[in-house]
């Protein structure tokens, strides 16, 4: 009997068997804010930061780069994908910085995956759209960051600056790649803030089109 984790990681490698090839050459076009994200992130001197859904490695090799003494991990439902990023950091020449592993976002343990209980910043990067229980992998997400630590967050938005035949067509074009979405993105992460006594900071990014949210927890 296979698990709902299983099913995920079947159905994303077999979105990405052929894709992971092109996935970054093409994404840079329309996965707007990762950047504003990595700039925002800072990790303190010697920290610890996690990506979950790291895809390709793109963001982890950018900010590895950007923050040279901070430690970095990644983990992937997909393990296509995961073999791509594998190569990507390789070819980087930072698998000594970068850790990665296989891991389900809704439902995952760091100190199994890593050996450590929990990190600085925890990234997602355009995956909660991707997410179908999208909602238990932030309260995990938000789980794995240290007091003090924080949790950024960039996805689509839902274009309520930008012109309606934008988002139908963005909407249905995204909906062929099983993307959608998370209207009640903002919603959730207020939720969250307030039962774990967090605090929250969120942005619409280029009229709607991105948002990007970070969540701290308190020291």
């Amino acid at each position: 009997m296979t698990s709902a984790g299983d099913d995920i990681a079947d159905h994303m490698d077999g979105i990405y068997r052929y894709q992971r090839y092109i996935y970054d050459l093409t994404r840079k076009y329309y996965l707007l804010g990762r950047d504003s994200l990595l700039d925002g992130m800072k990790p303190p001197p010697q920290g610890t930061v996690l990506e979950v859904g790291c895809g390709t490695g793109r963001n982890l090799i950018l900010a590895a780069r950007r923050y040279r003494d901070a430690k970095f991990y990644g983990f992937d439902v997909s393990e296509m994908m995961l073999e791509t990023a594998r190569s990507n950091i390789e070819r980087a020449g930072l698998s000594d910085r970068i850790t990665l592993a296989q891991g389900d976002a809704a439902n995952f343990s760091s100190s199994e995956l890593f050996g450590v209980n929990d990190f600085d910043r925890v990234f997602i990067s355009y995956a909660v759209s991707m997410i179908p229980p999208w909602r238990e992998s932030l309260v995990e997400s938000y789980k794995a960051v240290a007091p003090g630590g924080s949790l950024h967050i960039v996805d689509f938005g839902q274009q309520s600056k930008l012109p309606g035949w934008f988002k139908t067509m963005l909407v249905a074009w995204l909906k062929k790649f099983t993307v959608t979405p998370r209207a009640e993105l903002e919603a959730e992460l207020s939720a969250i803030a307030r039962e774990r006594n967090g605090e929250l900071t969120f942005k619409k990014l280029y009229g709607d089109y991105a948002q990007l949210a970070v969540l701290t927890k308190p020291a």
